[in-house]
């Protein structure tokens, strides 16, 4: 039975969210949390073995469809060998992209039929959904500047040497996906400064934790 909470961050390319997963990590274990931070594609030894293949660009001759089953290969692995086993010891799991990412780089802007990705997704995560999924939102020109910056002289990968249209599309679906589902996602301006992003962030961690315990201390109060 899951005991932790399990925390996913979204967004474009240079929204910033690793620098938001560490600081989020940082405040929860000052609380005295047992945190984990993992990333996808990657995370676990059969996740990584998939990542280098698909950051490459080594499967995009083959098509969206063969990217979004590597990723789902890459996800399951993931799931079963870390994330479900360290949020049934209490760990608060704090992920680098997840289902979303899917649904929308793969789903959306590669076009591939909304049943198939159902069905993928539901193979993947075998019921794991987030408790909280953070979309960390730029306008798409001032996260490809930033990842840009951050990459210097080295080789854009498989995601961010698409175009500009591309990433503006994919913004949108994030927000789209934020605005289905308000209850689990939450749309956080990243175009701020780090300690702003960094307050909001943690705000809502916080209202998380402080609805579980409530709920555990309800349910304790009417055990027989």
């Amino acid at each position: 039975m899951q005991q932790g909470l399990f925390i996913t961050f979204e967004g474009g390319e240079g929204a910033g969210k690793s620098t938001q997963i560490t600081r989020l990590a940082e405040h929860m274990r000052a609380a005295g949390d047992d945190v984990l931070v993992t990333r996808e594609p990657g995370g676990s030894s059969g996740a990584e073995a998939v990542r280098h293949v698909i950051l490459s660009g080594a499967a995009e001759p083959f098509g969206p469809a063969m990217e979004a089953i590597l990723f789902a290969a890459a996800r399951n692995d993931h799931v079963e060998q870390v994330i479900r086993q360290a949020l049934n010891t209490g760990s608060m799991v704090l992920c680098d992209r997840y289902i979303d990412s899917s649904r929308v780089y793969q789903g959306v802007t590669g076009d591939l039929d909304t049943g198939l990705m159902r069905a993928i997704e539901r193979a993947a995560i075998n019921g794991l959904m987030p408790d909280l999924t953070i979309i960390l939102d730029l306008p798409a020109e001032t996260g490809l500047q930033r990842a840009n910056a951050r990459r210097g002289a080295g080789t854009a990968d498989r995601f961010e040497k698409e175009t500009i249209d591309m990433h503006r599309k994919r913004r949108d679906a994030y927000l789209a996906i934020a605005k289905a589902e308000p209850a689990r996602c939450k749309v956080v301006a990243a175009d701020r400064p780090v300690d702003e992003i960094a307050a909001d962030i943690a705000e809502l961690a916080d209202r998380l934790k402080a609805s579980r315990a409530i709920k555990a201390k309800s349910k304790a109060g009417t055990a027989p």
